[in-house]
């Protein structure tokens, strides 16, 4: 198991390297620091004196080792457009986005995990048309439209929400609620299909032949172990929602990551970018324990079956 792990920590490692020499070459290619520095109207003169200011005169290898040192030693960089450090900027956008992630996990879970055990429950009905056909939906709207609409919505033709910001946990709502829709499919249809196979199974149809029926036999013998492969699914989702509010937070005036790393690529600001790529890479990137969530799920899933029938028998 910590073969596995190390193996997984080495690929996500080698992973992250590739894409910082891939963006910072690609960044300091494509835009020249000293002109974005400087401005459209700086004269030559003062664009050769920032260049030589900041050490762009040097070769670009250089200066990538040397920027790639001082991440090991906590220095991330200078923004060049909020002229703070890029490590202060990180430190200050992050709650926002952290808790936008949360809350967008939380209503994954509120919606998808009621409509899977509805659609399990009534297979090829009604029902089980309209929780897939919601799920369908969710998966089809863009974020920015349905945060649009949410706005006109809820806090314009009925003000119940407000229309942007971040400063309490009630301007969190629509943007979570818009960020939260685009898993709900995947996580629905996983609890419909693993709650499916656990009603089929031999321990379920023992359960009922002891005189177990209805929501006791769900909740206390199905659900958990159909759980089991949704919470991986749910935590791999968490790291989408970090690097994926770029859109929402954007439409809601969210001062998080996402709006912070929209705003440093329209302001040139490479330094912020570049940090800002790693961090997105890392948190969209497959964790090296998420395998293992699957492995130990199969396993607690064998080992909870006896747990589950044992009451029965006796």
């Amino acid at each position: 198991m910590l073969r596995f792990i190390a193996g997984r920590l080495i690929v996500v490692l080698s992973v992250g390297l590739t894409l910082s020499i891939v963006t910072f070459f690609l960044l300091n290619y494509v835009i020249d620091p000293a002109q974005a520095i400087a401005g459209e109207d700086a004269l030559f003169e003062e664009i050769e004196q920032i260049r030589e200011q900041y050490g762009f005169d040097r070769s670009i290898t250089v200066r990538y080792f040397e920027w790639f040192t001082g991440i090991f030693q906590g220095d991330l960089g200078e923004s060049y457009y909020w002229n703070k450090p890029v490590i202060s900027l990180l430190v200050d956008r992050a709650p926002e986005t952290i808790t936008l992630a949360l809350m967008s996990v939380s209503v994954t879970i509120l919606i998808s995990i009621p409509l899977g055990i509805m659609a399990a429950l009534n297979p090829n009905s009604l029902i089980d048309r309209i929780a897939l056909g919601i799920a369908v939906t969710a998966q089809a709207v863009p974020n920015f439209w349905l945060g649009l609409i949410m706005i006109l919505i809820f806090a314009l033709a009925f003000p119940i929400f407000p229309v942007s910001g971040d400063k309490t946990l009630f301007h969190f709502v629509l943007p979570s609620i818009v960020l939260g829709a685009s898993s709900v499919p995947a996580v629905m249809r996983l609890m419909r299909t693993g709650l499916l196979d656990v009603i089929n199974s031999d321990y379920i149809r023992t359960a009922r032949s002891s005189g177990f029926y209805g929501w006791r036999l769900i909740f206390n013998h199905a659900l958990r172990n159909a759980l089991l492969p949704v919470v991986s699914v749910l935590a791999v989702q968490l790291g989408n929602k970090f690097g994926g509010s770029v859109i929402t937070e954007s439409v809601f005036a969210i001062n998080g990551l996402g709006r912070l790393a929209l705003e440093s690529i329209l302001g040139a600001d490479i330094p912020t970018v570049q940090i800002l790529v790693f961090v997105f890479a890392f948190t969209l990137s497959p964790s090296p324990f998420d395998s293992n969530i699957k492995v130990l799920s199969l396993t607690s899933s064998c080992f909870s079956l006896p747990i589950s029938i044992s009451p029965l028998i006796k």
